[in-house]
């Protein structure tokens, strides 16, 4: 994947009203979520360049994510996160921005739900399937920690961040001066706003999640703003800072971590015994 420099960012699009379950998001602080509406905003930090939506699936509490470089003829664009069961709006979405869809990304094998890549393959040829080759899972492309993932002049970073499973990675922007400021963090489930994933299957380890988090997450500026896979309390985005100093998990050392996360009780997933073996074929089943 080959990059290319691009001028330096200006202001993004002009506040407007979008459809529901859309939302665009400039500010590092926490917000309640809106489920009605879609909020547009703007900061000089940001790149005119870069197009970005959170979308909401409301079953799963999933995030995906549509990041697209808009300045390119193409408009290039990604998914993180998709699931099967909002496929056709995300769709609904990319075609009505103009964007041409070129990847379908996972940021590991999920329990709690079915990925919609394969359904995105299906519904737009050309889209590749993309996971961490750690993840075990079939795909197109297979990431591994310092690839990057490259949509017209904007990329993405890999960084391996496993223990709420063996192949989660981190998804980040570019630290350049020519990448969207602040940074961009997709943690999936490795950092939750004010939480973490679950380490208690699919090859889970609490001691391995705490490396993952403070070597690869925390050591980023703190102003960078992380967006999670899923939220169960109304967050949309926390930054590298805030979750340092709140996160009632992952500030504790690393023993009183792997004591409250041994001791969570968590129900079993209802969806894993499906979400699972679909997920490890990334969506490419028949």
């Amino acid at each position: 994947m080959v990059m290319t420099h691009c001028t330096r960012f200006q202001h993004l699009l002009q506040p407007k009203l979008l459809f529901s379950h859309s939302r665009v998001f400039r500010h590092p602080h926490i917000r309640a979520r809106t489920p009605l509406r879609s909020i547009m905003g703007s900061s000089s930090s940001f790149s005119s360049k870069l197009l970005f939506r959170q979308l909401f699936e409301k079953e799963s509490s999933t995030y995906t994510y549509l990041l697209a470089d808009v300045s390119h003829p193409d408009k290039p664009a990604l998914l993180i996160d998709p699931v099967d069961k909002t496929v056709d709006r995300d769709l609904k979405l990319v075609n009505e921005l103009g964007l041409k869809l070129i990847y379908a990304m996972n940021t590991h094998v999920h329990a709690d739900h079915v990925t919609g890549t394969g359904l995105l393959k299906k519904k737009v040829p050309g889209v590749k399937s993309v996971i961490s080759k750690a993840s075990g899972s079939k795909a197109d492309m297979f990431l591994e920690p310092g690839d990057k993932v490259t949509i017209g002049d904007l990329y993405l970073e890999v960084r391996a961040t496993p223990g709420h499973t063996a192949g989660c990675v981190t998804y980040v922007t570019g630290e350049e001066a020519d990448q969207p400021q602040p940074r961009m963090a997709f943690t999936g489930d490795a950092v939750l706003i004010r939480g973490c994933g679950r380490t208690d299957f699919q090859g889970g380890s609490s001691d391995q999640l705490y490396e993952s988090v403070h070597s690869q997450i925390f050591t980023l500026p703190k102003d960078t703003l992380i967006y999670p896979a899923h939220d169960y309390k109304g967050y949309e985005v926390s930054t590298v800072g805030e979750e340092m100093q709140h996160n009632p998990r992952l500030t504790k050392d690393k023993e009183t971590f792997k004591t409250i996360m041994s001791n969570l009780n968590l129900a079993y997933p209802k969806m894993i015994d499906v979400a699972v073996p679909a997920n490890m074929v990334c969506g490419l089943q028949e």
